[in-house]
């Protein structure tokens, strides 16, 4: 079996990686951008997957990818679509964005790449060719769908950061502040010469201080980092990105935020439902 595959977009002929789930555009962001062979970090992927799927129940639960449209979907391509953004969650997909972490615009290329792996994967969940030229689940008419690439990109950076941010920085930081404080137990009766401006000064139990890291660890770190959370977590689809005949979030963007939050009940969009 070859190498490659044949792609083609308004542009001609493009080479892609016979298996990849990619497409033309993706590959052109590729050839375009050669600068720092670094790829997206592993949470903004899954971070852009979250954002698809509520951006596509969005769509759903408004009626607009059975209902409107040159080729409305049909439900079980609705729930293919679904499943899609589920493996791209799920870190299924992760090897299927090669677009380096500098390139052009808002991140444009990368949210191309994501609508065509979603795209090329649905339609291979409903048993049909993802290597065809024709696309019944369209990446640009059904995975993108009511979307600006200055809307998705930063929501799913702020998805990412709120989910790290929860998932890995605050338990690593409960974790040191627990050996912090066993650590000032342990060394509550060991004695030491303070240091004031490079002279002694009054003598200080080891364990105080250590003791005084973990009260200022607690108190400041964590607590700013779940504002942080909080903050990035409120901070949805349709707040970037603006047109110039309508200043008003879009019924689609409100619908985005309530499913990324509401099913959780927590100001973060991650975890489990």
């Amino acid at each position: 079996m070859t190498q490659f595959r044949t792609e083609v977009d308004s542009m001609g002929e493009v080479q892609v990686p016979a298996n990849a789930y990619y497409s033309a555009q993706t590959q052109r962001a590729v050839e375009n951008f050669p600068i720092s062979g670094w790829r997206l970090p592993v949470p903004l992927i899954r971070g852009m997957g979250r954002v698809k799927l509520a951006c596509a129940k969005a769509n759903n639960d408004l009626g607009k990818l059975t209902g409107t449209g040159k080729t409305p979907l049909s439900l079980e391509q609705v729930k293919a679509t679904f499943s899609a953004c589920q493996d791209v969650i799920d870190g299924k997909m992760d090897g299927e964005f090669p677009v380096d972490v500098f390139q052009t615009g808002s991140g444009t290329s990368s949210n191309m790449n994501i609508n065509e792996v979603i795209s090329n994967r649905a339609i291979e969940i409903m048993g049909g060719d993802r290597f065809s030229k024709s696309k019944p689940i369209h990446p640009n008419d059904h995975i993108n769908m009511g979307q600006s690439t200055n809307d998705t990109f930063p929501t799913a950076i702020h998805v990412a950061t709120a989910c790290e941010i929860h998932l890995n920085l605050i338990p690593q930081l409960e974790k040191l502040h627990r050996i912090l404080r066993d650590k000032a137990q342990q060394w509550d009766k060991v004695i030491k010469i303070g240091r004031t401006h490079l002279m002694d000064a009054t003598p200080v139990r080891v364990g105080q201080e250590f003791a005084e890291r973990t009260g200022r660890s607690e108190l400041g770190e964590v607590t700013t980092l779940e504002h942080r959370a909080h903050r990035d977590g409120q901070r949805y689809q349709g707040e970037t990105c603006r047109r110039r005949d309508d200043l008003r979030r879009s019924h689609v963007d409100l619908r985005v935020e309530v499913i990324l939050v509401t099913p959780r009940r927590q100001p973060w969009p991650c975890g489990p439902e």
